[in-house]
Order: C-alpha cells, then structure tokens, then sequence
C-alpha cells in the first residue's frame, strides 16, 4: 500500500531500496526465585565478559574506520559495563531477593535509566539511553538472544527502525547499506550524526514509519528534503530515480572544483576550512577541497580515556595536522563542559551545565592542564600555520587572563630553548551574546573571531537545542542573529582582523548569499559540506551578496528570512 510520509531530512541524498525493518528481539523472561545465587551471579559475570569483548571490538572498529571521536561513545558503554554501582546493584537484588539475574538485571537497569533521565543535567539525561543499550546486550548475552548482525548484510537495504543506538550504527556494512529511516530523532541526533559520516542518506524523525510497513517493501527516501515513501508507485520511481541520478551528477560536478577557489564571479575570495576532531578527519576534509582547518576541536583528544592526555601526545596530534595541511589550523584550547564530561575530571553536577563550568572557565581556573595544552600547541607552530583560539569567551578579562598564561607559557619554552612561533595568531569563539555586543573591544585584544552558532544560537533564542519541545524556537534564521554576526564581522574588519564561523551555519548553502554579504572571511564546516557552499560562493557576485544580506536584514522573522534566502537559490 502507497504511503507518503515527511521527516526531518538528516543527511542528503535519495535511496531507493527494499527496506529491512530492525525489530526489537524477544527478551521476555520469566522472573523466578532461585536458591543458587553464586550461580547467577556466574551466569552475569559471563554475559559482562562477552558484552565486553563485543563492545571493544566495535569500538575498535569504529576507531579504526571514523575515527576516535565517534568511537567515543563506546567507551562510555564500556564504563557502564565497570560501573560498580550498576553491576553491584544487580548482585545485590540477587542476594537480597533471590531472583534469576535476567529479572535483576532488567529491573536494576530501568530504575537507573529513569533516574538519569529524570535528571535536569542533559548530559546525564542522555546517559540513561547509554544504561539503556549496555543493559539491553547484558539481557541479549545472558537470554542467549542472537542479533541481526548488521555487519553482514548480504544485499542492499534501507534501514528503518524506532531509533538506531549507536551500537547499531557502528556494525552496518556501509557497502550494503543505502539509507536509514527512524521514527524518533533530528538532525543532531546520533543517527543523523553516523548517516552523515557514513555519507549515506537518512530521514529521522517519521513518527508514523513503523505503521504498515514491513521488510522486503519498497522504499524511497529523500534525505534532502525528508521525504519518505513506502511502495511508490512506478511514476515516483521513474521520478526519484532520475533525481538520484541528478543528485550523483551533481556531486561528481561538485567533486571537480576541489582545486578551484572559493571565489565569487568577480574575484573575490574567502577560505573554505573544515571541521575536526581527530587527525583521521584531515583526509576526508582534503577529499573535499578543504584549504584549511577552521576549528581543530581539541577536546576529542581528552575524551575515550582515563587520565589527561600528556603534552607529548597532544603536540603529536596538532603537529600531524599542521604538517598535513598547507592552510591555517585553528586549534580551540579544551572545551569540556556543558554535555561534554570528561570521567576523570571530578566536576561538579550543575542544574545548567551549558552556563556553568566549562571551556575558558575551567582553563583559567585549572591553569595546569591549560598551559600543557598552550604549550603543545605553541611546539606544533614551529610545522605549519597554527593559531589559537579560546572557546566561550564572554569578558575582556577572561581573554586578558588566558593571554598572559599564554605569555608565561612562552616564556618558559624560551627558557627551555624550545622552538615555536612567537608571532602564531590568537583568537576567540564569538558564541556568547555578551561578547558579541562587546566584538568592538574584544577586536583591539584579538587576532580574530570565529562565531559559533551552535550555541549563539541557543544562547540567543534562550532555546536548549537538545530538547524537542522548543526545538521549533532554535532558529538559524533568526533576525536577531544575523544582525549579531554582522556585528561581530564589521567589529573585526574595523580593527583588520579576519573573521571566520565554525558553526553549522557556516555549511548552509542557503546562508552562504548573507555570510558573504556581510564580510564573512572564513567559513568552516564539516567536510561534506564543502563543495555545496563553494558551488554557491563561485556563482554569485560580492555585490549581489552584499544586497541579498541587506535585504536579509530586513524581514522581521524567522521563516521569512529562511523563504527569501531559499527563493534565492534557483536565481
């Protein structure tokens, strides 16, 4: 039967396939008393061992193929596994109530993943799905249950599933695998975030998918516009499958100006840089034409470990990149905090952790870690074009005080006789409105700005962007927002500084016309998303530009900001 559905587009492309619906295993038990509790707790002892060696062995693959930065989350499924107060509790409710461990287990899992989730801290909120997956293969482990092994899949499907866990993701056979369809989800949701990397398309966020459709059905999807539809009719079929052919044209089009400038029709030109978290990042950001990196995210090289990565291991990691890049490499000093925890820093618990303790806060207050960092970034510049960049900069003395650590820092590598480049350039992440009304003196103290509008946004529109009740009021079109980073770039030009972005706007084909209108120097982004927006760039003219982004000024909301940018694509 014919259905049309709509989602939230999560990662381009069209897939036209046969679907195979991920359904949830049957892992009914029946809860029992027992008399041998040793035994029990033998048979958990067991099941912990194998989701172990399983967890490791994705882990390792996940490294080895995306890197270590999406490799992460399977460390902290791991932690679970060596979580004492889970793993005790289920023995205790063993001990104590002389159940068969599956009925323990199950239980134990479901009140600590509803105390997690009842949290107000979004990242422990977002642990309770972690509790959740690690549990969920216990049970599997110890029912003797056998998974869909998805790293096996003989033919060519189209996944559709309530949500994909990161466990799922992690094992597809990318060569068979031609898109993903969820009923929960958006566009920063795990899901979204793998379809991308794995650069296949995906719709998430079709809350009716799961009603009436089976595997072995007919499916289309659309990841650009996100559109879903089960059992097309052979017109549709003809019509999406001359827009797949469309689609890979035009990337193979696209795929041709990796060499050629970002550079409007009348020669001007700005950067186009990527994203990062890892070194292994680099080649594909070189795959797509990068010139650059606009926003090494440092703090991937803390995270999936135990202990605090030496200054040794972090000069290897900044040196690599530098010595592979032949354009800037913007390194942003630790940015933790807010939904990024790092295990063996005892933080505290905050009821709003994205206004609390984090990035230059910590730094400044924790000024050893700091200057290890400044001074492994500082030894990488002697190997390509570094510079620094300080996240969550909201005073001018909060930029002073990292300034004159950096300057202690310098002094001692003199000292040392280490070489490094005095003169490297150093600026900061304009992601707080306070600093973006202040850009003007921020500007005499800096060598440039980079806005981040994942949270200039959120800080803007008072809108948490993790949660889906409001995410309708996170709005990369807002009025006020645009009128902030025009702002932020004039204060920069008025001191000659550059300016970059590095948030996900800086990817939007839509906006490039604005971002271009109002100065923007850099524009820094993930990979994929590279020759779109200088597809964009190198058909427009700067005063063409200059007059779509006064006009952009103009409207007093958000969706007539976004109609009338959209209207300008086919122009």
């Amino acid at each position: 039967m014919l259905k049309e559905l709509k989602g939230v587009g999560a990662s381009p492309g069209i897939a036209v396939g046969e679907v195979l619906v991920l359904e949830d295993e049957d892992l009914s038990y029946e809860k029992k008393k027992i008399k041998d509790t040793e035994e029990e707790k033998e048979k958990l002892k067991k099941a912990l061992e194998l989701s172990k060696d399983q967890l490791n062995a994705i882990k390792d693959k996940v490294e080895r193929e995306m890197g270590s930065d999406k490799a992460e989350i399977f460390q902290a499924h791991l932690m679970v596994l060596d979580d004492p107060e889970l793993i005790g509790a289920v023995e205790r409710k063993v001990d104590g109530e002389e159940v068969n461990v599956e009925a323990a287990l199950d239980e134990t899992v479901q009140e600590f993943a509803t105390l997690f989730a009842n949290m107000d801290n979004d990242y422990m909120k977002e642990r309770a799905a972690d509790i959740k997956d690690v549990g969920s293969r216990i049970l599997k482990n110890l029912l003797g249950v056998q998974t869909l092994d998805l790293g096996q899949l003989d033919k060519e499907v189209v996944l559709v599933a309530e949500d994909l866990t990161p466990s799922d993701t992690a094992q597809v056979n990318k060569g068979n695998l031609l898109g993903f369809v969820t009923k929960i989800g958006g566009r920063t949701s795990h899901t979204a975030i793998m379809a991308r990397s794995l650069e296949v398309p995906a719709v998430v966020g079709v809350s009716d998918i799961l009603e009436g459709v089976e595997s072995g059905d007919k499916i289309i999807l659309d990841g650009q516009e996100g559109n879903v539809i089960i059992n097309p009719s052979e017109e549709q079929l003809s019509d999406y499958d001359k827009k797949a052919k469309e689609y890979k044209e035009r990337k193979e089009r696209l795929a041709q100006l990796k060499e050629l400038p970002a550079q409007t029709k009348d020669g001007h030109r700005v950067e186009l840089v990527a994203n990062i978290g890892t070194p292994k990042d680099v080649e594909g950001a070189l795959a797509n034409g990068a010139e650059g990196v606009g926003l090494y995210r440092s703090e991937f090289l803390y995270m999936d470990r135990d202990s605090l990565p030496t200054e040794e291991e972090q000069f290897k990691a900044y040196k690599e990149v530098a010595q592979r890049m032949d354009g800037p490499i913007v390194i942003r000093t630790l940015d933790i905090g807010g939904d990024k925890e790092l295990s063996y820093l005892d933080l505290p618990e905050e009821m709003n952790p994205f206004l609390g303790y984090r990035a230059i806060r910590i730094c400044l207050d924790k000024v050893d870690i700091f200057k290890t960092q400044l001074r492994a970034i500082l030894r990488a510049s002697d190997y390509g074009n570094v510079k620094i960049m300080y996240p969550m900069i909201s005073a001018v003395e909060q930029l002073r005080a990292a300034n004159e650590i950096l300057a202690e820092v310098k002094a001692e590598l003199k000292e040392e006789g280490v070489s490094f480049k005095e003169d490297l350039e150093v600026g900061i992440m304009i992601e707080i409105p306070a600093a973006a009304m202040i850009a003007d003196v921020l500007a005499k103290e800096t060598d440039f700005f980079s806005i981040g509008t994942n949270d200039l946004i959120q800080y803007t529109t008072a809108t948490d962007r993790m949660n889906e009740n409001i995410s309708h009021l996170y709005q990369p079109f807002h009025p006020a927002l645009l009128r902030l980073i025009k702002r932020v770039v004039e204060a920069a030009h008025k001191e000659g500084n550059w300016a970059g972005m590095c948030g996900e706007m800086a990817g939007d084909k839509k906006l490039a016309p604005f971002l271009l209108g109002v100065g923007l120097d850099e524009f820094s982004m993930s990979g994929l998303s590279i020759p779109e927006v200088k597809d964009r760039i190198r058909n427009l003219d700067l005063e063409e530009a200059k007059e779509i982004a006064q006009e952009a000024l103009n409207f007093a909301t958000a969706k007539e900001v976004e109609d009338f940018l959209t209207s300008k694509l086919n122009n």
